[in-house]
């Protein structure tokens, strides 16, 4: 059992900080739009990353750092193209809607936007399949345990912060508060695809 707590303490701790995805989550809770598949795609690719991670793949990684590189730039591309888009939302859209209302893309532009801020993020890959997968041989031979930890963290976390998103619905019944939010996101993204490069 504290196997499993420490797989599900570290899991946690890599992904509480705000980040692309997290932000996308955040904002997807808030406008109550898809928000189950949301987490639940975010929930199980982290699954499937922690699974490869514990299951060595982290030591291919390592023998083959273009494939960091190329998920590197790959990532900072989408994250300068959300970026820009949140900001012309911010500045352009009008936002006098609620939160419900405020989005109507379909649930499959809203699953690939979901796989492209996962799966294009270098740092999902270091978070779970090489820092978590290292960190799991010392857990010899309870690594399963420690994996189902760190799944169940990234469970609890995501739908966490898609349902509890909605608890800040009243603030965005104004337009304002979506302006700030949208600039917020943009800035964000372009921040972290700066990250990504330098």
């Amino acid at each position: 059992m504290s196997t499993f707590i420490a797989g599900l303490a570290l899991g946690l701790s890599l992904i509480i900080a705000i980040g692309a995805q997290n932000a996308f989550v955040l904002k997807q809770g808030i406008q109550r739009h898809h928000v189950f598949l949301v987490c639940f795609i975010c929930a199980l690719s982290d699954a499937l990353l922690i699974s490869a991670g514990v299951a060595g793949f982290g030591v291919l990684v390592k023998q083959f750092p273009n494939l960091e590189m190329i998920a590197r730039y790959g990532g900072a591309l989408f994250l300068v193209w959300y970026g820009l888009r949140s900001l012309y939302s911010a500045w352009k859209t009008n936002h006098a809607l609620t939160p419900q209302g405020n989005s109507n893309s379909s649930a499959w532009h809203t699953a690939l936007l979901c796989l492209a801020f996962t799966w294009l993020n270098p740092h999902v890959y270091l978070d779970t399949v090489v820092l978590l997968g290292s960190i799991s041989t010392q857990y010899e031979p309870e690594k399963l345990q420690f994996a189902l930890g760190a799944m169940t963290g990234s469970f609890l976390f995501f739908f966490s912060l898609g349902y509890g998103a909605r608890l800040l619905a009243p603030v965005f019944r104004h337009a304002r508060a979506w302006k700030v939010l949208e600039s917020a996101i943009g800035m964000i993204m372009l921040l972290l695809a700066f990250k990504l490069i330098i």
